[in-house]
């Protein structure tokens, strides 16, 4: 972010709508999930706003970190080395992306690395730990740690069976969907061929 001067006009704004999006709460419930789910080794956030969160993953460790322990034994991201570097650091990011992915989260809830890296979207950043988080208590395989209130269960599918009998007699009703013919007439309707009656 050294290397970018300040936004001005247009751009300004949108960033501005963008930062609006950011939840001081929400990342506080992120932090404490975190902190229980992957141990007190992976420290705290030095400063309780955006631009601590920020730095508190900016590098990666601590998302590849944390996505190691929802896996289990299967972990998916085999060295976490801090780096100084910043392709290092990208890099790492990337793995955690591409780990999350696999692990079930939705392209749509994902987040790209610049939006973490260059505190271009932390918004986005929060929706997807929180996506990540909702998932990992659905999952329900004793991996998640933590109080499972802090998230909400993603919806489940409900199946259902019918039998044979059950589907020869849907075959013969007539859903709502399809309309009816009840009442139809062509009464108050002009033969073809005549001329529009226009009255004054």
């Amino acid at each position: 972010m050294a290397n970018q001067g300040p936004k001005y006009g247009y751009s300004r704004e949108v960033q501005n709508k963008i930062d609006k999006k950011y939840d001081p709460e929400l990342e506080q419930k992120l932090v404490e999930w975190i902190v229980a789910q992957c141990g007190s080794g992976v420290g705290q956030p030095e400063t309780p706003d955006r631009t601590g969160f920020q730095n508190w993953l900016k590098d990666g460790c601590v998302l590849s970190e944390l996505i190691n322990s929802l896996y289990g034994a299967n972990k998916p991201i085999r060295t976490i080395k801090s780096s100084s570097m910043a392709f290092k650091q990208m890099e790492q990011i990337s793995l955690f992306l591409k780990a999350a992915e696999g692990y079930g989260i939705s392209t749509m809830d994902m987040f790209q690395t610049v939006d973490l890296y260059e505190g271009k979207d932390l918004a986005a950043v929060q929706r997807a730990l929180m996506a990540l988080g909702c998932l990992a208590v659905t999952k329900d395989d004793g991996n998640y740690k933590g109080d499972p209130n802090w998230f909400p269960r993603k919806a489940q599918e409900n199946k259902r069976e019918f039998s044979e009998e059950q589907l020869t007699e849907g075959k013969n009703v007539i859903g709502l969907q399809m309309g009816t013919n009840k009442g139809a007439s062509q009464s108050g309707m002009t033969s073809y061929g005549q001329p529009r009656q226009i009255l004054k």
